[in-house]
């Protein structure tokens, strides 16, 4: 679908961050499966609440807060919070060791019963995770966003990051590269039919390089758009 090959992405890429070791560095670890099976469903939980309250928000701010949101919901374990009266979720409006939103409170108890309900159809939610394609990632999209709870878009792509599956995010560089690589992406990209568009490709240039999708997603990333500081990048990798 593409009329330029990824080993040209990645020659660019590579010249504009300061040779191929450089960019190397720049990529995270490969992503385990086994690992991803093994995740908590606590975890996953938290994960959900950090990247919802994070979402328009300052992430160092929840960063800092976080310790108190563990505190306050209980260690995010599922069934635990499952069980806490509607006191408790109405007192949490006004804790201080969290950031106050109603809104995201709520989604913290709905994505708790989500989380639930997937474990115990799989096993657990981790283990959900590890065994959804690869190479249908828009379809796992659609049903955190339809079963879960402020999952959509964007939110949705960095949790599946955070959580350490094998995923790409949508960013505009990464858009920016795939419409100048020749697909026929809309500007907005948000469409059913961008999103397959954009999965198919960055399927097919997996494929071409044996390359995880996380790869593949940041090495576009950096071969256009905004040239970011290498340093600034590499401590973007460690917050």
């Amino acid at each position: 679908m593409a009329r330029v090959t990824f080993k040209r992405i990645r020659e660019r890429a590579a010249k504009r961050k300061g040779g191929e070791k450089v960019l190397a560095s720049l990529l995270p670890k490969k992503r385990n499966n086994k690992d991803l099976a093994k995740l908590g469903d606590d975890r996953v939980l938290a994960e959900m609440a950090r990247r919802v309250f994070s979402a328009g928000f300052v992430w160092s701010v929840i960063d800092q807060k976080w310790p108190g949101f563990e505190e306050a919901f209980l260690g995010f374990n599922p069934k635990r919070l499952l069980f806490q009266p509607a006191e408790f979720w109405h007192d949490l409006a006004s804790d201080k060791r969290i950031v106050r939103n109603p809104q995201k409170i709520k989604s913290v108890r709905e994505n708790a019963k989500f989380v639930s309900d997937i474990a115990a159809e799989h096993g657990s939610f981790g283990k959900f995770l590890a065994t959804w394609p690869v190479d249908d990632q828009i379809g796992l999209m659609e049903v955190l966003a339809k079963r879960g709870s402020r999952l959509g878009g964007n939110t949705c792509q960095y949790l599946l990051r955070f959580l350490g599956r094998d995923s790409f995010i949508l960013t505009n560089d990464l858009m920016l590269c795939l419409r100048d690589s020749g697909v026929p992406i809309s500007e907005k990209g948000t469409s059913k039919k961008d999103l397959k568009l954009a999965q198919t490709q960055l399927n097919e240039w997996a494929r071409e390089t044996g390359l995880p999708l996380t790869h593949i997603s940041r090495i576009c990333s950096m071969s256009i758009g905004e040239n970011y500081p290498v340093e600034r990048m590499r401590e973007a990798m460690q917050e």
